[in-house]
């Protein structure tokens, strides 16, 4: 039987999912749900610190080219070259949402559990130290599988 608990699996790096990640990661951790974040592939990039990563040439390339960070993510439509995440940032700032890198915060302090995929960040050299302080664990499928089966509610974004 499923318990009062959640698991969302982060494996996009547009702005938009991230965003409806949180969203319904401090919802959920807000009503009480034990609630685990689990970010894999280019979903990592909202988990990392923006520091260039890799160590051969093709994971420096990949660091370089697609460089983590929050504040770095773009959205899914509408991007134009970066142009686009400054005018969604504008206009959610306008109307009052909550950046994104706040809402991270606060998934952080309602206990929100922020796991990290092993095998994606040994595929594209990312480091631990190029992780927030406040990721919890670095796990493989197994980990998010038996946390997910145990929750009453599964998102993936």
């Amino acid at each position: 039987m499923a318990e009062n608990k959640a698991a969302i699996l982060v494996f996009s790096g547009d702005m938009d999912k991230v965003f409806a990640s949180f969203i319904i990661a401090t919802g959920a951790a807000a009503a009480g749900m034990d609630t685990t974040m689990s970010f894999t592939f280019w979903g990592l990039k909202a988990i990392q610190k923006g520091n260039l990563t890799g160590k051969g040439l093709m994971g420096k390339m990949l660091g370089l080219m697609n460089r983590g960070g929050i504040n770095r993510l773009g959205p899914s439509k509408f991007n134009m070259g970066g142009l686009g995440r400054w005018m969604f940032k504008k206009m959610m700032a306008d109307k009052g949402v909550t950046p994104l890198e706040e809402l991270r915060q606060t998934a952080i302090d309602l206990g929100v559990h922020l796991l990290a995929c092993n095998m994606s960040m040994g595929v594209m050299e990312i480091a631990r130290e190029d992780l927030i302080d406040e990721v919890e664990e670095l796990v493989g499928v197994a980990t998010f599988i038996k946390r997910a089966a145990g929750a009453s509610i599964q998102f993936g974004m």
